[in-house]
């Protein structure tokens, strides 16, 4: 074992333990991935063979290696974020497998180090991407699914989303709260998609906004009418429809902007994919998947309109655009928030863009 590799907590070995047997070792070697919210590592659990008679050498050429990722960070938020994430990856995975990774696992580590510490360290163990690999190259064990990234969107946005307990029906919302960026969404369950999205969305995105930057009346006070106005404008039951028929739930990934998508093979499984990482899923209206897809652009008309053979707009279609900037201006909000006030000009830009358009209007 090198220096740059460790042996594997106790806590993630329990969640690897479909994969570990008594003839695997497994080791944690730093990865080159990571960001300002949390570090990352790779895991290779190899198996040596156990064919009778067979010698160390025979053993050696027959070893079989799975490979898995590994995020860690310090502190009780990091347990909410990798929760949400967990749950978030096996959302779309369930509906996509070759999507995105699957999750496998999150908690809190135990090692001697870790305890020895004065904070919990979280972590989060799913199949691990590799982002480096290249059609024909070496490392898949398969065929990709052949699937654009357009197409694999459009069966997730078109597969309702499964209805919760105590729910005869989908309702907007997801299981436990998510993180886009560090800043917690709260999922709560709601029938109606404008009362989520102004409640859940833009309410909710204020108030944190509030308490990282301080103090705003005038952006709270253009978010209120925003969400008492224009909301129910756009988005009520009975005006915004799918095909005549009420918007139907489904798992969205929450924050796809060009950064969280790429090619990799998934646990060196198959071949090359179209896969996307890093998301804040919920249960939403697919249109919402498109605010952050439009405000960081990455994705070309050729995409938009493979997309929407599948996914038609949603009606009015005459409304479609306005639907769209109404959804960028929760990320505006969010990146003020999290980056500070360069991303509040957008915010109010859009406010008062959608004002002029629609408030005096019903």
């Amino acid at each position: 074992m090198t220096q740059h590799q460790q042996q594997l907590d106790p806590a993630v070995a329990r969640a690897l333990a479909f994969s570990l047997g008594p003839d695997t070792t497994a080791s944690v070697s730093r990865h080159g991935g990571g960001s300002g919210f949390s570090t990352t590592a790779k895991i290779t659990a190899t198996t040596l063979a156990d064919a009778d008679g067979a010698g160390a050498g025979e053993r050696q050429q027959n070893k079989k290696e799975d490979f898995f990722f590994m995020k860690t960070a310090v502190g009780s938020d990091a347990e909410i974020m990798f929760r949400g994430e967990h749950a978030s990856l096996n959302a779309i995975h369930a509906v996509v497998p070759s999507l995105c990774p699957q999750s496998f696992g999150h908690g809190v580590l135990e090692g001697k180090e870790v305890r020895r510490s004065m904070s919990s360290t979280a972590f989060l163990v799913t199949d691990y991407l590799d982002l480096g690999a290249r059609a024909g190259g070496a490392g898949g064990l398969g065929s990709s699914s052949g699937l654009s990234l357009a197409a694999k969107l459009g069966k997730l946005h078109t597969t309702p989303a499964p209805a919760p307990p105590g729910f005869a029906a989908p309702v907007f919302g997801f299981p436990v709260p998510t993180c886009c960026g560090d800043t917690l969404q709260a999922n709560e369950y709601r029938e109606s998609w404008a009362d989520f999205y102004a409640n859940n969305r833009l309410r909710a995105i204020v108030h944190q906004y509030e308490e990282a930057q301080g103090k705003d009346a005038e952006l709270r006070s253009l978010v209120e009418n925003v969400a008492d106005t224009i909301v129910p404008r756009l988005l009520r039951d009975g005006h915004h429809t799918d095909g005549g028929r009420k918007i139907t739930p489904v798992v969205v990934h929450g924050d796809l902007w060009s950064g969280n998508k790429g090619k990799g093979i998934i646990g060196g499984r198959g071949g090359l994919e179209e896969v996307v990482f890093d998301p804040s899923a919920c249960y939403a209206s697919r249109e919402y998947e498109w605010g952050i897809m439009k405000m960081f652009g990455g994705f070309d008309r050729e995409f938009e309109k493979e997309y929407h053979t599948i996914c038609p707009k949603m009606e009015p279609v005459e409304e479609y655009d306005d639907r769209i900037r109404l959804y960028e201006l929760y990320h505006h909000l969010n990146h003020a928030t999290i980056f500070g006030n360069s991303y509040r000009s957008g915010a109010v830009s859009i406010m008062r863009e959608l004002q002029q358009r629609y408030g005096n209007r019903k």
